[in-house]
């Protein structure tokens, strides 16, 4: 796949990195055995749909000395990490960077925690818990500059989740399939109360199977209020 990560990410893992993509792919389908990680086992599609995917939403991070302006290694959250996507495959990519991996599922963290040391990936970190609980602890409120959340919800919730996380100045990449007019219409007014505004929403195609994606990406200018995130369960019942 190396000409077609340069082609379309302009980008390629050297061989660390690919090394550490095929143990994790190695990794995620013993871990299926026992735990209900993805459907996702074909190794085309998997390379597709977990791990370019996941690189296409921080195609502007590949290759660079990832800092953030202050100087510091960039941070970033992955809320609902699930079996560690996009998290994981970042933090194997964007090496100057620290990732926290965040899920509310014990058993999937457990199963990250211990394949973590096997990748040699000594830059994630991860918390077990709610987001709405986590987005109010001040341990964690805006303390990253990048929040990336995919398939979690919709939009709006996703920006609840995710805004209160990121410092002032930072972003909050949401990833998407299909996307509409309406729904950016929808989605300007829910990030506008959270102290952002949508920088940026891009279509794009993946490479094998053709399918149309979308990323959404989300500017922090303002302080988010603090009764945001709502309680638990309000935020993707009751978007904004």
């Amino acid at each position: 796949m190396a000409d077609i990560w340069q082609q379309t990410l302009n980008w390629q893992p050297n061989s660390q990195q690919q090394s550490q993509f095929q143990h994790l792919y190695e990794l995620i389908l013993q871990g299926n055995q026992k735990l209900n990680l993805t459907r996702i086992t074909e190794p085309e599609e998997f390379w597709e749909k977990h791990l370019w995917d996941s690189l296409r939403g921080v195609a502007q991070l590949l290759g660079d000395s990832s800092q953030s302006p202050n100087g510091k290694k960039i941070s970033l959250i992955d809320i609902g990490t699930g079996a560690g996507f996009p998290g994981i495959p970042v933090a194997i990519a964007v090496r100057e960077s620290t990732i926290t991996l965040l899920d509310s599922t014990q058993k999937k963290m457990q199963f990250i925690q211990q394949i973590l040391p096997e990748l040699g990936l000594n830059n994630v970190t991860t918390i077990t818990g709610r987001v709405e609980e986590i987005g109010q602890n001040h341990k964690y409120r805006e303390q990253y500059d990048v929040a990336l959340i995919r398939a979690v919800g919709n939009a709006s919730a996703c920006a609840e989740y995710a805004l209160p996380l990121i410092e002032k100045g930072g972003l909050a990449i949401i990833y998407r399939g299909n996307w509409s007019t309406d729904e950016t219409t929808a989605l300007a007014s829910a990030v506008k109360q959270l102290g952002g505004v949508i920088e940026h929403i891009e279509q794009f195609t993946t490479p094998l199977t053709h399918s149309i994606r979308h990323c959404l990406y989300l500017k922090k200018v303002a302080n988010t209020p603090v009764k945001f995130p709502r309680a638990v369960g309000i935020p993707s019942h009751k978007p904004l």
